[in-house]
């Protein structure tokens, strides 16, 4: 069997440079449409990783995403978004990019070419069996992320991943693989497109359920977010005030006695 990068085949779009300002947004919003397809075929999959994913948080374990450029700077941003959003530790969800947080704003030469670094990186956070690591690679063949996922299946801890291209090397080393094949992109070869949106609505599928499956959101409401900012205090007393009878001031008072929207809600009800 012959494994094909569908991200890098030529783009159906020619002379790209001839096209107006109009012509260009159409067809890259023409392109992007399509992505929501490829994420729904891959549910089966997704589903897959979720379960095992919130069984491992479950035993205590941790979520550690790794990935190389675009892929890498995907699983960071999610990673840091699950404090405020969830109200969860900060070590709970882990985004780490080859290269080290540099390559987050820059590349890092030759980074992702490292098989044997992403094991180095996941020992440093003393990663065990009770985490999962879940490979970021649109093309499935980044040797940082292969190489991390080999060590982790050598020592007994759970490994998902998600590409954009079917049969990836990455794809049969993961134990619980997400193939969302989203074909070749506007500008051949830039996985910064469809494969990165691709790659950013499959980690917000994966970080939201698991949370909302270990109990982090009550109703469809963040009812552990951190209290960050005047927007998100101004949200927790509105959230307040709809969960129980109480004015704008008195639960602005509960949601400054007990530090969140859940605690609040809690006490009073006791």
């Amino acid at each position: 069997m012959t494994f094909t990068k569908t991200t890098e085949q030529s783009s159906k779009y020619e002379h790209l440079e001839k096209m107006s300002v109009h012509e260009l947004l159409t067809n890259i919003n023409n392109e992007d449409k399509t992505v929501p397809n490829a994420v729904e075929k891959a549910l089966p999959q997704i589903e897959a990783l979720v379960a095992q994913t919130v069984a491992n948080l479950k035993l205590g374990g941790r979520i550690f995403y790794i990935g190389a450029g675009t892929s890498g700077r995907l699983g960071v941003v999610d990673a840091s978004e699950c404090p405020p959003t969830f109200g969860v530790p900060f070590d709970l969800v882990n985004g780490i990019i080859a290269g080290g947080d540099t390559a987050i704003r820059r590349a890092v030469e030759n980074a992702e070419d490292n098989a044997t670094q992403a094991w180095i990186d996941l020992q440093a956070h003393n990663i065990n069996s009770n985490d999962i690591v879940i490979g970021i690679a649109a093309s499935g063949t980044t040797p940082y992320v292969i190489g991390g996922l080999e060590t982790c299946n050598e020592n007994n801890i759970a490994t998902g991943c998600i590409t954009c291209n079917a049969g990836s090397p990455l794809a049969l080393t993961a134990k619980f693989p997400v193939e969302v094949v989203v074909g070749p992109e506007f500008v051949t070869g830039s996985s910064r497109m469809k494969a990165g949106t691709a790659q950013k609505l499959v980690l917000n599928m994966i970080s939201t359920a698991s949370m909302i499956q270990l109990g982090k959101v009550k109703g469809n409401k963040m009812v552990d977010m951190q209290l960050s900012n005047i927007k998100l205090v101004d949200r927790g007393v509105k959230m307040i005030m709809g969960e129980i009878p109480v004015s704008y001031e008195e639960a602005s008072e509960l949601l400054k006695k007990y530090g969140s929207v859940r605690n609040a809600v809690d006490n009073y009800n006791k």
